[in-house]
């Protein structure tokens, strides 16, 4: 049997079993280690069961294997790529997000697990292409056997495009086009343009990367790449603009629109009206057919210029399936902000990119200079990727947060909330203790609601919207004292003295005012998982908006299925997104979620002011804690 059926047949398994089993806690027909650790809430149902199946097809007997195995499902499902065997035993959470003491379960020594994952029959050893068994084991890293194929996939095509000449540009026009664009810069005396250095890179690239945090003009980079290409002779550039989620493509056109704006009415016209779509849109989602795509390998994308948006949102194998259905002359934007949250499935591909080491390259240099665009010494551009770092859309406190929680100083991370500007509050408690309360915390969200709630019964479809995005109760957890569960419960309650009116109307669950947020794609409504609406009053009855642009969706609440009142979320969810203000409930220290990059995606979601719940011990750690997502891509590339 080959690896793919044995993970077809695992991954069935993993459903499989009698109703009462599959709601059970444990996996009750476990044996020895998988048992052990499936009691001790490290593994998951799914985890034994994949594991159990897979080494019966290939009649493994070593049990230590087969919890190599179980481990390496359960580090996809939490975002990894891989398993290092050596840092198998690190914390870790369970199915409720409670940190797991895992120091009392008989660990295999890593050096005899590594020896028995080499001997076994589950498991091919090294980079050979010709693989056939349902795990890999190379480098120290245990991957399961399709996920390699697709970092191996990701790997050779990003380095087969670096490789490849730079596409045919008229270089007058171009350095025009690079003058023009961005003549009127009011940098700091001896910055560097990095937005202009962007720009050409990625005009002389068939895959480049735009990296740098909120407002530091990635969008209108973009733009101005661009306006320069439909400058070129010749016909007018194909262009697509695309983003892992609806909320995210909405903000890219609206961004795009805005950037477009700001051009010369010449250049304005050059550009033209651009629209973006989600990633699976893009690739021609085709639903039942296991993650199968319209375009691939074998048919690819009809664009001359493709743009990615929220990069660090993009999973390994979402990235994979996007390479293959790229032409080969194509020019790859990657735009994104490496420091956030990597994406809900496993893989953080923009990270692995821009930690990458490489030399620079004379050839581009040389072409740079003929282009009369300069770029740091002795920092130098390495595969491809420019990182964009003035910040233009805010500064003050939330600017210097932000590069604190980034540069890794809990001390100037702390000195800066504890600062008192009116940019930040800091309140400095434990946001899970019993019978806190947090009168900040729900003033801010009871005058959102007011807002919102006025908005939405004068029919006011754009204030609504407006006053969603307002105000983001955002956690790290989904359940228990720090999670959504809870604080959505607390946001009710402060605002059942302001929505009571309307949630009694005879619209029932549908009442004038109510926030809703969408959680499974629907491709005929162009609803997407992650979008946020409003419930507002029209002549026709109470409708739900959604934000797309300058023209607003406005959906029956009859045609909705996947949506859920949101007044929190966590911050995987809030990515893509931006919000006046944000509330972030602090997770506690040995919270395993907490990270640096958390932290950082939590406060940089905010455009003018931000709310810190936790203790200092907390933001200590969370500023010095890396997220720990295992990946091999950086490493090989």
């Amino acid at each position: 049997m080959t690896a793919p059926d044995v993970l077809a047949a695992a991954t069935a398994a993993a459903g499989s079993g009698p109703p009462e089993e599959q709601r059970a806690t444990y996996a009750r027909r476990a044996s020895g280690l998988l048992r052990l650790f499936n009691e001790a809430g490290v593994l998951g149902l799914a985890d034994v069961h994949a594991a159990q199946r897979i080494a019966s097809i290939c009649a493994e007997p070593d049990e230590t294997v087969g919890l190599a195995c179980a481990l390496t499902v359960r580090a996809l499902r939490q975002g990894s790529v891989c398993l290092r065997l050596t840092e198998a035993r690190q914390a870790t959470l369970d199915e409720a997000d409670e940190s797991i003491d895992t120091s009392a379960l008989p660990w295999p020594d890593p050096a005899e697990w590594a020896a028995a994952c080499e001997r076994s029959s589950m498991v091919t050893i090294g980079a050979d292409p010709a693989g056939e068994r349902p795990l890999r084991l190379t480098g120290g890293r245990l991957y399961l056997e399709r996920y390699w194929l697709q970092e191996e996939a990701v790997r050779r095509q990003l380095q087969e495009r670096w490789a490849r000449p730079a596409p045919a540009i008229d270089r007058d026009r171009a350095r025009a086009a690079l003058s023009r664009l961005f003549d009127d810069h009011d940098l700091p005396p001896g910055e560097i343009d990095r937005q202009r250095l962007a720009a050409a890179v990625a005009a002389l690239s068939t895959v480049s990367v735009i990296a740098g945090g909120p407002g530091t003009g990635k969008t209108t980079t973009v733009a101005a790449l661009l306006t320069l290409l439909c400058d070129q002779p010749g016909p007018r550039p194909r262009i697509a603009l695309a983003a892992p989620t609806g909320k995210a493509a909405a903000r890219l056109t609206e961004a795009v629109h805005q950037a477009r704006a700001r051009l010369d009415p010449a250049d304005r016209d050059l550009l033209g009206e651009l629209t973006a779509q989600t990633l699976h849109r893009l690739l021609g989602w085709r639903p039942g057919t296991r993650g199968r795509f319209r375009h691939d390998a074998s048919n690819h994308l009809p664009y001359d210029v493709i743009v990615v948006d929220e990069m660090s949102m993009v999973s390994l194998t979402l990235m994979a399936r996007l390479l293959e259905a790229v032409r080969p002359g194509t020019r790859l934007v990657l735009v994104g902000d490496p420091r956030q949250l990597s994406p809900v499935e496993a893989g953080a591909v923009l990270a692995d990119i821009t930690e990458a080491s490489g030399d620079p390259e004379p050839a581009l240099e040389s072409e740079l200079i003929a282009l009369e665009t300069a770029w740091p010494d002795p920092e130098r551009v390495v595969r491809r990727v420019v990182t964009l770092q003035h910040t233009w859309r805010f500064g003050g406190a939330i600017d210097e947060l932000a590069h604190a929680i980034r540069s890794a100083e809990p001390d100037v991370v702390l000195s800066v909330l504890r600062s008192g500007r009116p940019e930040l509050e800091f309140g400095e408690v434990d946001p899970g203790g019993p019978g806190l309360t947090l009168d900040r915390l729900a003033a801010e969200v009871r005058a959102a609601g007011r807002q919102r709630l006025a908005a939405a019964i004068a029919g006011d479809v754009e204030g609504a919207l407006a006053a969603v995005d307002r105000h983001r109760l955002l956690c790290a957890h989904r359940r228990g004292p720090y999670g959504v569960a809870r604080w959505s419960d607390e946001a009710e309650r402060w605002l059942a003295p302001e929505s009571a009116p309307a949630a009694s109307a005879a619209d029932g669950e549908w009442y004038v005012g109510r926030p809703v947020l969408v959680v499974a794609n629907d491709y005929d409504l162009g609803l997407y998982n992650g979008d946020i609406g409003v419930v507002v009053a029209t002549a026709s009855g109470p409708k739900v908006a959604f934000a797309r642009g300058r023209d607003p969706l406005l959906v029956a609440p009859v045609r909705l299925d996947g949506v859920q009142t949101v007044h929190a979320m966590t911050v995987h969810r809030a990515q893509g997104s931006q919000f006046e203000c944000v509330s972030f409930v602090v997770p506690p220290a040995d919270s395993p979620l907490l990270t640096r990059e958390l932290f950082y995606t939590a406060v940089t979601r905010a455009t003018a002011r931000v709310q810190i719940f936790g203790t200092a011990e907390a933001i200590e750690r969370a500023v010095l804690r890396r997220a720990g997502r295992a990946s091999g891509l950086a490493e090989r590339l």
